[in-house]
Formats: structure tokens, C-alpha cells, sequence
């Protein structure tokens, strides 16, 4: 009895020691890779760069999926030719960004104009909770038009996925800014 109450007197001073310290607050680390571009080839009537670390796969109708597996995200993008209806497509595709009105904060547009590329358009950005916080639509106003969402394959929550929608947007601006209409 003596050894056992010796053994938990010495547990008991051991264990004693010097006022706990409270551990510093963790802060999330989130690396992404440095930016890289390789030049879409096709037979579409479009082209541009697009990131070295994502797929990209074309239907027969020039539409695209540029897949971030990393991310769990995917640019969906829509061509479309203009047949004397240039008003109605770019009708129906702010239509589709102000659908998430119900949702959204804010949703922001910029506008973007190259002229000698013949490349005109709006980069919207859509915050909170919604299923396409980046999408964008371009044109040369003659012929051609094409549109683009950004999706992740998450539950959409604002807070948590927005240095990823940082990440891809610079990407999607890299996109439109290299964008060329054979």
C-alpha cells in the first residue's frame, strides 16, 4: 500500500509543472502553383491560354470544360455563333448571372475591350453563396460569342472557397486577355 500511494504522489508531482501555455492561433496555408499557360489548339474558331494545370476537353460544338482536379472546380465554356442574334444570346447569358441574384451579396461586372483583337466583354464576379461565383461572356460582336462559368463541386460556402475562386479567376482574365477569333 505504501509503494502505491509513493507511486502516485510521484505521478502527481511529475504531472505538476509550470503554468499551461495557450497554443497560437493556425492559420490556413493554402499553396497554389506558379501561373503557367499553354495556347489552346483546335478547330475551333477561337483560341487561347489556358493554365498547364488544368484539362480541358472540346465537344464536337467547340464547347469546353477546363478541369482544376486539384481545385474540384471546372470552367464551363459555351460558344455560340451569332446568327443576326447577337442581342438574344447575350440576353439569355446575363440571364443566367442574375439567376443567382436570390443568393448572391453583390455581383460585380467589369467590363473588357480589345480592340485590335476584336475582343469585347464582362467578367463577373458573383459573391456568396452561390454555385458560380466567376463567370464571363465575350464577343466580337459579329460572329461569335462565348461564355464561360466557374464551378467547384462543393457545398457552396463563400468564405471557404474563395482563395480558389481568386486563383482560377486570374486564370479566366489570362483567358479572355489571349482570346483570338480565327
Amino acid at each position: 500500500m505504501k509503494y502505491l500511494l509513493a507511486i502516485f504522489i510521484s505521478i502527481l508531482i511529475i504531472s505538476c509543472g509550470s503554468d499551461p501555455i495557450p497554443k497560437p492561433k493556425s492559420y490556413l496555408k493554402l499553396q497554389y502553383p506558379e501561373k503557367s499557360y499553354q495556347k489552346l489548339n483546335t478547330e475551333c474558331p477561337y483560341t487561347f491560354e489556358f493554365s498547364k494545370y488544368a484539362n480541358i476537353s472540346l465537344t464536337e460544338n467547340c464547347w469546353a470544360k477546363i478541369e482544376y482536379p486539384e481545385l474540384k472546380a471546372t470552367i464551363h465554356i459555351t460558344y455560340r455563333p451569332i446568327e443576326n442574334n447577337l442581342n438574344e444570346i447575350l440576353k439569355e447569358v446575363e440571364k443566367l448571372t442574375f439567376e443567382h441574384t436570390v443568393k448572391a451579396d453583390v455581383i460585380n461586372s467589369v467590363p473588357y475591350e480589345n480592340f485590335q483583337k476584336k475582343v469585347y466583354g464582362k467578367l463577373y464576379n458573383v459573391e456568396g453563396n452561390v454555385a458560380t461565383n466567376v463567370q464571363f461572356r465575350v464577343t466580337d460582336s459579329v460572329k461569335h460569342v462565348l461564355s464561360g462559368a466557374l464551378y467547384f463541386y462543393v457545398k457552396p460556402n463563400y468564405d471557404s472557397i474563395l482563395p480558389a475562386v481568386k486563383y482560377v479567376e486570374k486564370d479566366i482574365m489570362h483567358l479572355v486577355e489571349t482570346l483570338e477569333w480565327k
